[in-house]
């Protein structure tokens, strides 16, 4: 089993196409958390086609487009967790409005229990996720180690992609080498 030596919170997973979990198939998840504990992230690539507002009232139209709930991962699906971006950044957490944790840079977690007009006018995007993607200690790392996953930086843009059915080939394409080649893989392997 590996050990975390360095977090992977802020990055992106990219799933390998000999990846063939249904659930992350051609994902893209974001790691907000991960250290000793496991890892806990969101899928960034699956739009539903549930409206925010139909499960959020209070949050419907602040939301980044489309303003539709993404499945998040296969755990906690009778939940959500929503990433936002800030529109000034500060660089130390003490100037961040209530409701917000910082997770990498200007991106972080928002409070859905906190009232919306605290915090949308210093947000610059936000979407909503039901469920999320976790992780045992040790357990990602092992994934890693077994070529199940690029671990990749991610770009404050990569959460809140206006085409996000294509976020897995555009976060591939974007990387130097032989990473990027994979983006070309066909969906189907056995047509190549």
């Amino acid at each position: 089993m590996c050990t975390v030596t360095d977090s992977m919170t802020g990055r992106l997973l990219v799933a390998a196409p000999s990846l063939d979990d249904p659930n992350f198939e051609r994902s893209v998840v974001f790691l907000v958390d991960h250290d000793e504990e496991g890892a806990l992230g969101v899928v960034l690539n699956r739009p539903t086609s549930v409206d925010v507002g139909a499960i959020l009232p209070p949050w419907e139209g602040r939301t980044s487009q489309p303003g539709v709930v993404f499945r998040g991962g296969p755990v906690g699906q009778d939940s959500a967790l929503a990433l936002a971006r800030l529109s000034v950044p500060s660089d130390d957490g003490d100037d961040e409005p209530v409701g917000f944790r910082r997770v990498s840079g200007s991106l972080g977690l928002v409070d859905l229990d906190a009232p919306p007009e605290l915090l949308s006018a210093e947000l610059a995007a936000m979407r909503v996720f039901a469920g999320y993607a976790g992780w045992s200690p040790g357990q990602l790392e092992d994934e890693v180690a077994e070529g199940s996953w690029f671990v990749v930086e991610s770009v404050p843009g990569d959460a809140f992609s206006d085409e996000p059915e294509q976020l897995w080939r555009a976060v591939l394409r974007r990387q130097i080498g032989e990473l990027a080649l994979v983006a070309t893989f066909p969906e189907d392997p056995s047509l190549n």
